[in-house]
């Protein structure tokens, strides 16, 4: 029996079951074809069955599927940590692959804790989040998040003397250095963008002023790019416009195609770790990281992103947004929120999106809505059409008069 995702098993719907998928659609066993609307949690920016993406996998595995990275190399991760050596901004330059979002956030945090440990100042033990944060589910990922919907079995233990939360405003971020910047090994955010925490969209200047106190106190900055990194933001990367000590990527990193995840640190990090001495090493090894198919796909995924000019998708994926969504209001819409490839419709009341995501299936669209916050985060190869009826059934499912919102499968 499969136990599902963020869902009580004894009272949840049948999900729907996919026979097959192409481009944007999904095709359920019953003949239903549906535009993913969030790209199988926002990793499938080239959609379903692409044939260069499915060629490199074919490829890959007439060689092999995998060796470790434990004593062994070989050509796809090397060409791989090469290709984003040369792509990423700064001197974001040494590549540690994992095999997913959460296990390379804890790599960063991990990192950062080391990198003073090394130097052999122990003081630093804090960490410097933000409300509001998602940054996976394992447990120093949950500890320096601030969900109590995905992490309150954390309460066990008591609040985290370790971890400071505030608000994305510089006055707060200025005075939790102020009491704690002696302290903090690192500051971890994702930038511009918190995704799970509600799609919350802050100004860049916050980041700004937080590159400027970290340099300032000589603590680490972490973008966790998991979500918001190839294009998300309307960025190519948010560490394009303010740079970090750590950068973490994930989800689109390979297409969605395969889970596979890499912490990339900056020369002066690196340097904290290389040394005659065997106990200044990171001593961290994932089984899958640097996995061959992985490495693979994921090379076939930036070269579409270089060569087919994916930022100009994402601005018209946001420029179709707006238009569609603008002067849209109905009085139980706290906020709407645009960014990039993401967009956001916040209620008041979470019971108002009861029963929409099978509202959405009845019309063709798959969207997963949680908590108050109904969005969509689509492949970016989706079609102007395609994008306007999943933005439609969102607008339609307000307009509604006598559906019945009592399913939700």
């Amino acid at each position: 029996m499969i136990w599902y995702p963020y869902q009580q098993m004894k009272t949840m719907q049948p999900p729907i079951k996919i026979r097959r998928a192409e481009g944007v659609f999904l095709y359920t066993e019953d003949d239903a074809k549906l535009i993913d609307g969030v790209s199988s949690w926002w990793s499938t920016i080239h959609g379903y069955h692409h044939p260069v993406l499915d060629s490199a996998i074919h490829t890959q595995l007439d060689s092999f599927a995998h060796v470790m990275l434990g004593g062994l190399t070989h050509e796809p991760a090397e060409r791989l940590s090469e290709k984003l050596q040369s792509w990423l901004p700064g001197d974001l330059d040494y590549c540690f692959f994992s095999d997913s979002g959460s296990v390379a956030v804890e790599v960063s945090l991990k990192m950062a804790l080391q990198y003073y440990m090394n130097r052999g100042d122990t003081r630093r033990t804090m960490v410097l989040s933000l409300e509001h944060a998602y940054h996976g589910d394992t447990f120093k990922a949950m500890e320096v998040g601030d969900d109590e919907d995905y992490h309150f079995v954390l309460s066990a233990y008591g609040k985290s003397p370790h971890v400071v939360h505030i608000p994305t405003e510089i006055a707060a971020l200025e005075q939790a250095f102020a009491l704690y910047g002696n302290q903090l090994n690192c500051m971890i955010v994702e930038p511009l963008l918190q995704g799970a925490g509600g799609m919350r969209m802050y100004d860049v200047s916050f980041l700004e002023r937080a590159r400027q106190l970290c340099d300032a106190r000589g603590v680490l900055l972490i973008f966790d790019e998991v979500a918001t990194g190839f294009g998300r933001t309307g960025n190519r990367f948010v560490a394009d416009l303010v740079l970090p000590d750590i950068l973490v990527l994930g989800k689109a990193l390979t297409g969605g195609y395969i889970g596979h995840a890499v912490t990339v640190a900056n020369e002066k990090v690196f340097e904290g770790f290389y040394s005659d001495d065997p106990g200044h090493a990171l001593m961290h090894g994932p089984t899958f990281m640097g996995n061959a198919l992985a490495c693979s796909v994921a090379l076939k995924s930036i070269e579409l992103f270089e060569n087919e000019h994916y930022l100009e998708k994402v601005r018209n994926i946001e420029r179709i947004t707006r238009r569609e969504l603008a002067n849209f209001s109905d009085p139980r819409i706290k906020e709407i929120r645009i960014m990039g490839g993401c967009s956001c419709i916040e209620v008041l009341d979470a019971k108002t999106l009861e029963g929409f995501k099978e509202f959405a299936y009845q019309r063709g669209v798959f969207l997963r809505p949680f908590l108050n916050y109904l969005y969509t985060m689509v492949p970016y190869i989706i079609e102007e059409a395609e994008l306007v009826q999943v933005l439609q059934v969102m607008k339609d499912w307000f307009r509604r008069s006598g559906a019945d919102s009592s399913s939700n499968v």
